[in-house]
C-alpha cells in the first residue's frame, strides 16, 4: 500500500507541471484568489461526484473582492469559498489560521462519550498501548478502542491485545471519533482479520486539468498478517460515528465486507480524497482531495459508510451509565454467540 500512495504522490507531482503549462499570478489580493480556485480547478477529485458548479463558485467569491479588501478579509473568502467543497480535507493555511470544513460532522450527533465508557463498561480499567485501549467486557466479550490511526500500531501491541482477548467470543473494535490518521496503520489492523489476499479497494490519479481527467483506477490488495502473528477469526463488531473520518473510513469501507463483521453505529463521516497539498503566491498552503479512493466494489464512500445497524447514543440512556450504541453491539455478538 506504500509503495501505491507514493506512487500517486508522483503522478499527482507530475500532473501540476505536466497537464498544462505552468501559470504564474500576482501576489496581489486577487492574483491570491484567482491562483487559488485554479489549483483546486485543475487539481481537486471530488467535483463530479459532489455535483459542483465550481465556475459559478468562482463568480460568486469573486465579487466578494473589492480594491479595499484587506489579507484576513480574502482568507475569510477564500475559507468561505473551500467550504462550498464539503470536505473535511480541504484545508487553507495562513500564518494566522487554518480552514477547516466543519459541517461533515457537526450537524449530526456525536454518538460518543468517552467517560461514559470508561467509568460504566471498562471501570477505569483496561490496557492501553500505541493509543490502543483493550479490555474484555463482563460477558467475554473483547473491547478495543482506538482514537486515532495516527498513533501508528505495532505488530506486537496486536498480538498482546489479541491474545489478552482470545477467550472472548466476539470483539468489538470501537472507532468512534476516530479522525484518521496513518492509511499503513489501516493495513497493518486489517491484516489480524482476513486469512487471504483480499482486494482492499482502488484508487485513481488526475491526468488533466479537467473535472473528468483521471487515470483508470488500479486495484489495492491487503495480505493477512505472517504466522506466527495472531489472528481473529470470530465475529467482529465495528462501532462507527460521524466523526469516523479520513484512514478511519476507509478502515470501515474495508471492514464492511468481511463475512464475520458487522458496522454498527451512525453513518462514518467519510473522507476518501488521497490529500496533497500546493501553495499561492503569497505562501499560504492549501491541502485537498487530489486522488479518489474506491472501496472494493468501486464505491466512492467520500461521504461515507453506512453501517449495518444504525443506533445513536440516547442521552437518557446515557444519564443512567448506558451507551445504547455499545449494548447494540453486545447483542449482535451475544445472538451470534447462541
Amino acid at each position: 500500500m506504500k509503495k501505491i500512495l507514493t506512487a500517486i504522490a508522483a503522478f499527482w507531482l507530475i500532473s501540476l507541471t505536466a497537464c498544462h503549462d505552468v501559470e504564474k499570478w500576482d501576489n496581489d489580493i486577487e492574483g491570491n484568489f484567482d491562483a487559488l480556485w485554479t489549483v483546486l480547478d485543475r487539481h481537486y477529485c471530488f467535483f463530479e461526484e459532489k455535483g459542483i458548479d465550481w465556475d459559478s463558485v468562482y463568480k460568486e467569491y469573486r465579487a466578494r473582492i473589492t480594491p479595499e479588501t484587506n489579507s484576513l478579509q480574502l482568507y475569510s473568502i477564500c475559507a468561505d469559498m473551500l467550504n462550498e467543497l464539503r470536505d473535511g480535507h480541504v484545508n487553507l493555511s495562513a500564518p494566522f489560521a487554518t480552514s477547516y470544513y466543519k459541517k461533515w460532522w457537526s450537524d449530526y450527533p456525536q454518538n460518543y462519550d468517552k467517560r461514559l465508557v470508561d467509568q460504566y463498561y471498562l471501570h477505569f480499567g483496561g490496557l492501553t498501548k500505541n493509543g490502543l485501549t483493550y479490555a474484555m467486557l463482563p460477558d467475554s466479550t473483547g473491547y478495543m478502542r482506538y482514537p486515532s490511526f495516527s498513533y501508528g500500531m505495532s505488530d506486537g501491541t496486536l498480538d498482546w491485545a489479541l491474545a489478552m482477548l482470545h477467550q472472548c467470543h466476539g470483539l468489538i473494535i470501537d472507532i468512534r471519533d476516530n479522525g484518521g490518521g496513518d492509511i499503513s496503520t489501516v493495513e497493518t489492523f486489517v491484516a489480524r482479520f482476513i486469512n487471504e489476499r483480499i482486494l482492499a479497494g482502488y484508487i485513481s490519479h488526475k491526468s488533466g486539468p479537467g473535472h473528468k481527467d483521471f487515470s483508470e483506477p488500479y486495484p489495492f490488495y491487503y495480505e493477512p498478517a505472517p504466522a506466527p502473528r495472531i489472528h481473529w477469526d470470530k465475529p467482529v463488531v465495528v462501532l462507527t460515528n460521524r466523526s469516523t473520518f479520513s484512514a478511519a473510513n476507509n478502515f470501515v469501507s474495508i471492514m464492511q465486507y468481511l463475512p464475520n463483521v458487522t458496522i454498527v453505529g451512525d453513518n462514518t463521516g467519510g473522507g476518501s480524497g488521497m490529500p496533497f497539498s500546493s501553495e499561492i503566491p503569497c505562501g499560504w498552503s492549501v491541502r485537498f482531495s487530489g486522488s479518489p479512493v474506491y472501496d472494493a466494489h468501486m464505491q466512492v464512500t467520500e461521504n461515507g459508510v453506512a453501517p449495518d445497524i444504525h443506533v445513536d447514543l440516547n442521552p437518557d440512556s446515557a444519564m443512567v451509565g448506558i451507551d445504547t450504541m455499545l449494548n447494540t453491539a453486545l447483542s449482535v455478538l451475544n445472538r451470534q454467540r447462541q
